[in-house]
């Protein structure tokens, strides 16, 4: 995740960022349906598996052609292979095999709550202030995520199982713990090199468990899997995690991070529109405290809150 060297113009960068902001909302919200459709033909981890290593491989023939790009120290590669196994791997390992039996409306309403979680883990495992509004997004977040879930589980749609559940809310936990771990080890190095090491340790930490566990007999070879692994790859792994990175380093983490509050809409429209999932009044009312309480997490402190924080300080 390291932005060490720019790979998008400074040029009208103003003008720019309003339409990078939409591409990578629309990417990645878009991510969970497009998922849920290939999961339909291929097993989750081979999917998976098939993903990282070839935008490993792509983001590599890439970063070999940028001067200076590949350099990396050892402590570096290892750094980043840790998290690309923690955000890759564990990540979309689980909320994939979850996806199998949720929603991708709901995969996504949790997921995005990973700013709040990280935000209260990173209080204790980083020493991070937990403020007020922090806190008031902690409840307001979960509060959202936990009706929503009670309602789907109560009306048994069809769509959600506890086991999906269970396999979703692990995948939260996983990412968040990437988060923690990139932070912690604050890796540095060119965001293609970064990023086709943690793609590439993330598929091949999958490839054991994905010929264990799966079968390449159950994939049905489809137009609509093609189309679904090339956007996964191309626009998913590539686009929108260089887009994410690219939205840091411009506009700082906690500014880019708030964006994540449009996730869950958009994931539950997308859902609708590409897989036919149901879409309920309650999980619009869910998704309003979900949204505001990101935002509560991820808006920077006010500068009355700085100004007494500086006071204390002195």
């Amino acid at each position: 995740m390291s932005i060490a060297v720019p790979l998008f113009a400074p040029k009208s960068r103003s003008t720019r960022l309003p339409f990078q902001i939409a591409l990578f909302c629309v990417v990645w919200s878009l991510s969970f349906a497009v998922a849920k459709v290939a999961l339909a033909d291929c097993p989750p981890l081979l999917l998976l598996m098939t993903r990282f290593l070839l935008a490993g491989l792509v983001m590599l023939a890439f970063a070999a052609l940028r001067p200076g790009e590949m350099a990396l120290t050892r402590r570096n590669l290892l750094a980043f292979a840790a998290i690309g196994i923690a955000n890759n791997a564990m990540y979309l390992g689980l909320g994939y095999v979850g996806l199998r039996t949720v929603s991708a409306g709901l995969g996504t309403l949790v997921v995005s709550a990973n700013p709040v979680l990280t935000a209260v883990l990173a209080s204790v495992f980083l020493g991070e202030r937990l403020t007020w509004q922090k806190v008031a997004g902690l409840v307001l977040g979960v509060g959202g995520v936990g009706f929503i879930v009670a309602h789907r589980l109560s009306v048994a749609t069809g769509q959600d199982s506890p086991t999906g559940l269970v396999f979703t809310f692990c995948a939260l936990l996983s990412i968040v713990a990437g988060t923690i771990l990139y932070k912690k080890l604050a890796p540095q190095g060119g965001m293609l090199i970064g990023n086709a090491v943690q793609n590439l340790a993330g598929g091949l930490v999958l490839v054991p468990f994905a010929v264990l566990f799966e079968s390449v007999s159950d994939i049905v070879p489809s137009g609509r899997l093609l189309l679904s692994l090339a956007y996964l790859t191309l626009l998913g792994s590539i686009v929108g995690y260089l887009l994410w990175q690219y939205l840091i380093g411009v506009m700082g983490a906690t500014a880019a991070s708030s964006y994540h509050f449009l996730m869950p809409p958009l994931g539950v429209l997308f859902g609708w529109l590409l897989v036919g999932e149901h879409v309920s009044s309650a999980d619009i009312l869910g998704i309003i405290p979900v949204a505001l309480g990101i935002y509560l997490v991820s808006r920077p402190a006010t500068d009355r809150s700085l100004a007494s924080n500086r006071k204390k300080e002195i």
